[in-house]
């Protein structure tokens, strides 16, 4: 039986995550951003996952589902509030997200 160290998974939930915060921090789409944060969550789930498997506890898996779960979730509901937007703006810039504002002076 091989045995993976826990160094190894857990560098590369930190490069993973650093990937997605860069991909927030950097790009004005909303489409890459959530993206963006799909990658960062992708990376705690492996963070969850390898935690379990340090401690040899089940509950990183368990951790894991919901982690899974809720990134479905938060792109389902991403992808609906992208397709509003589109209807009524020409474009998914996220600078451009503020003109829905109902400013009344």
């Amino acid at each position: 039986m091989v045995t993976l160290s826990w160094q190894a998974p857990t560098a590369l939930a930190a490069i993973l995550f650093a990937i997605g915060m860069l991909g927030l921090l950097a790009r004005r789409s909303l489409v890459f951003v959530l993206m963006s944060i799909e990658i960062m969550l992708n990376a705690v789930a492996l963070l969850f996952i390898t935690a379990g498997m340090r401690w040899g506890d089940p509950q990183g898996q368990i951790m894991f589902i919901f982690v899974i779960n809720l990134a479905g979730a938060e792109i389902a509901l991403g992808l609906i509030l992208l397709l509003r937007l589109r209807a009524r703006i020409t474009t998914l810039d996220g600078d451009k997200a503020t003109l829905l504002r109902d400013v009344k002076a």
